[in-house]
């Protein structure tokens, strides 16, 4: 069965035809005006279904399809001659629209097909032709454009959720068709067309991007003039006729994929329904004429002022894509649209009220749309600029001595704030519903977290400063009370260990009332401090027990001890004093510090109790308390006594040299008996000079006790040149031997009388023997 509606136009109707019914008496099929003048749905189809076309036991087995064009473009004529209904059509002579309301029939002679997909579209066809007169095409009322936008609306509202699941096929009939133009070129124009007009519709939310092809399919096809060329209007008509009657036409219209799926004993229900939907539903009313045209004009209206709407707000982009921050954007916009606005109301008022104010409505959101994007630019340059300013104001008031961080923050965060929302306020246009919450908060999240990024970073500049503090606190009283070893040194480091804590203690918490901490951050804080002194209280007592310091001070000690009366007067040893109990006594005194450098003793000597901090995970207090391994304290112990042992040495060398000394009477002979080389020495200046120059130093070291010192430097110096100069006798001696070797048809070495080279080698290492030192035959010393 094949129903095919007639739109005439707003007035007319639709004509639907369907196939196979028994002609009446005239020899017409039965008919029926299935949607009168008055827009009731009849009560009639039913019985027409069943009774009088016979299709009560179709079931799936029949097709609808639906004609569409202007007033008296011969959609009955085309029905007629395509299906064999019998629609009135106009005469030639009278002119005179012949079809009102909304008619159906059965076509004559159609097969029946099984039809297996559902389409959306046209609710009640599967295949809707368009019928129009090819000087019709390109023309927005001509060929319908303006009714046929407001069917594409209403099947979006209606069936907008099958997208891609049901399609309607649109068949483009054009009539009188005499070949000047392409019918390529007429389909060219009439998709460019369909294009347009579904871009300009009120798509629904969630079908914005849907495309035209996601809901129809096109065909295109032309008739020939029914009047001048009426054969090949009839051949091109049964051509036509196939594509609806044979299946194995290559453009057979009714394809599977465009059936309802409508049973035909449901088919009254089911266009009843839709009647009712779309009588029911003011939404989905169709425009009159005069609304068509106003939605046409408005449209060209539109789009013409925005053409000059658009070229003057590019001047925004390249400033604000830049990053820049555009002076008076909000005013500057707020005239733009309000020109456009002007310009629109200027010319489109006098169309149809209500068309007027949608389009104008439509116009408003679309021109609003265009300068968010300009306004969302702006609200992250004024992100970015607020920032910039947080971060400005924030880094030259921390310079300020004495600047308390929490109100500095406050200051800086409350004036970026308040530039970013002045500026967002200035760019909000009216009749607009543009927010900039979320870029606030943003800001406002931004900053903060900023602002603590910073506060850790200054509270760790103060953190830096409090440690050299520390340092400089403890390195040199620790130091003194290391060299002053004793039973009491531990204590008196721990107690300049709390007495410097305590200050920068007090210390901290007036720098931290600046960062606004709270409790807990302050006590973390607090015992953080502590480690830290404590860690740094560790590394100068390790500083003060390397190997050389702790040899010093046990050196210092002992010879505090050794060298030094209890009155603190230096010893001068007698032959008759007891050298090895002092020294004993004073080394063995000594070594017992040795221990107590190897632990820090932690008691506290104020309570008597132990000190003791909180272990972590990067700090071990029992750990830190180690100061000298078993190891090391015997390898301290073994250097000093080494060292000891020459104290005790040079002791008991100066009583030698004491009783070494001369006897006072032999002073007095040597008086008597050299008076006169005395006098003879005075008389003569050169013999003065050299006694002062040689005799007065030495009268000095002997009353210094240095001349044991000064032989010792002596000989020193002796054994010095005396390896140099076997250096220089070795070098010549190497030298003269490569010589030799060099020349070797020189005369060989002299013959020593009664003896070789060799021998003479050896009388010559024999007269080096008589001064203790041997050269062998290549002259390498030998100490015997």
């Amino acid at each position: 069965m094949a129903t095919v509606p007639d739109i005439d136009d707003i007035q007319n109707g639709l004509d639907t035809p369907i196939p196979s019914a028994i002609p009446d008496a005239k020899g017409k099929l039965p008919r029926l005006h299935l949607i009168d003048e008055q827009q009731k749905f009849s009560e009639k189809m039913s019985s027409y279904i069943d009774e009088d076309w016979g299709l009560k036991e179709a079931g799936f087995n029949y097709n609808l399809a639906a004609v569409f064009g202007s007033q008296s473009t011969g959609k009955s004529t085309l029905l007629n001659r395509l299906f064999g209904t019998s629609f009135d059509v106009m005469s030639e002579t009278a002119r005179m629209q012949t079809t009102k309301g909304i008619w159906i029939s059965k076509g004559r002679d159609m097969k029946d097909f099984e039809r297996k997909s559902a389409l959306f579209s046209v609710a009640t066809s599967e295949v809707l032709i368009v019928n129009l007169w090819e000087h019709q095409v390109g023309l927005y009322n001509g060929a319908n454009m303006g009714l046929l936008k407001t069917v594409f609306e209403v099947n979006l509202q209606l069936f907008g959720g099958n997208r891609g699941k049901e399609k309607t096929l649109l068949l483009f009939v054009i009539r009188d068709h005499i070949g000047a133009t392409p019918l390529i070129n007429l389909s060219n124009t009439l998709r460019a067309d369909l294009e347009r007009i579904w871009q300009g519709l009120n798509k629904p939310e969630g079908l914005e991007d849907c495309k035209i092809t996601d809901y129809f399919d096109f065909m295109f096809t032309a008739l020939p003039h029914k009047l001048l060329q009426p054969e090949k209007f009839e051949e091109e008509v049964s051509k036509l006729r196939l594509r609806f009657s044979s299946p194995s036409d290559p453009n057979y219209v009714f394809q599977p994929q465009y059936s309802k799926r409508v049973p035909v004993d449901g088919l009254h229900i089911y266009a009843g329904g839709i009647w009712d939907k779309i009588m029911t539903n003011k939404d989905l009313d169709l425009p009159t004429q005069q609304e068509l045209l106003a939605q046409y004009r408005c449209d060209e209206i539109a789009s013409s002022a925005f053409v000059t709407f658009q070229e003057k707000i590019k001047e925004f982009r390249q400033p604000i894509e830049s990053g820049n921050i555009v002076e008076d954007l909000g005013p500057k916009m707020n005239e733009l649209r309000s020109h456009a606005m002007k310009s629109f109301d200027k010319d489109a008022s006098r169309y149809h009220a209500e068309v007027y104010k949608r389009k104008r409505s439509e116009m408003l959101t679309k021109a609003n749309t265009m300068l968010e994007s300009y306004f969302l630019g702006q609200i992250k340059n004024l992100h970015k600029k607020a920032v910039q300013m947080f971060s400005t104001n924030l880094q030259q008031s921390l310079r300020v001595e004495g600047a308390d961080f929490a109100t500095v923050v406050t200051a800086a965060k409350s004036e970026a704030m308040d530039y970013f929302v002045r500026g967002a306020k200035a760019i909000k246009l009216e009749e607009t519903e543009w927010v900039y919450d979320e870029e606030q908060f943003q800001l406002e999240r931004g900053l903060s977290e900023f602002a603590a990024t910073q506060r850790e970073k200054e509270m760790n500049k103060m953190l830096t400063s409090l440690e050299k503090h520390l340092r400089n606190e403890l390195d040199e009283p620790i130091g003194l009370a290391l060299n002053n070893p004793g039973p009491s040194m531990w204590g008196r480091v721990i107690a300049i260990y709390q007495q410097t804590v305590e200050d920068a203690e007090q210390l901290l918490h007036k720098k931290a009332r600046t960062f606004d901490l709270n409790e807990e951050e302050q006590g973390e804080l607090v015992e953080n401090l502590r480690r830290q002194a404590w860690v740094l209280l560790t590394k100068k007592v390790q500083e003060e027990s390397m190997d050389a310091m702790m040899l010093l001070k046990l050196r210092n000690r002992f010879e505090e001890k050794f060298r030094y009366d209890d009155h603190g007067l230096p010893r001068v040893w007698k032959p008759s004093d007891d050298i090895d109990t002092p020294f004993r006594k004073a080394r063995d005194e000594t070594v017992e510090l040795v221990p107590l450098f190897a632990k820090i003793n932690n008691m506290d000597p104020v309570n008597g109790k132990k000190f003791e901090l909180e272990a972590s995970e990067d700090f071990d207090f029992d750990q830190s308390l180690k100061v000298l391994s078993e190891t090391r304290q015997q390898e301290i112990t073994t250097k000093f006594k080494r060292e000891s042992d020459a104290f005790y040495l040079e002791a008991k060398r100066s009583v030698v040299a004491t009783q070494a000394k001369v006897p006072y009477w032999v002073g007095v002979a040597l008086v008597i008996l050299g008076w006169n080389e005395f006098i003879a020495v005075i008389k003569n200046p050169l013999y003065l000079m050299v006694l002062t120059m040689v005799g007065v130093p030495m009268i000095a070291m002997w009353y210094l006790d240095m001349l044991g010192l000064v032989e010792t430097i002596g000989w020193k110096v002796y054994d010095q040149g005396y390896k140099i100069a076997m250096e220089k006798l070795r070098e010549v001696m190497d030298k003269s031997r490569e010589n030799a070797t060099a020349r070797p048809g020189q005369r060989q070495p002299q013959q020593y009388p009664g003896g070789s080279a060799a021998s003479g080698a050896r009388s010559y290492q024999g007269k080096e023997e008589d001064t203790g030192i041997e050269l062998n035959s290549f002259g390498d010393k030998k100490s015997q």
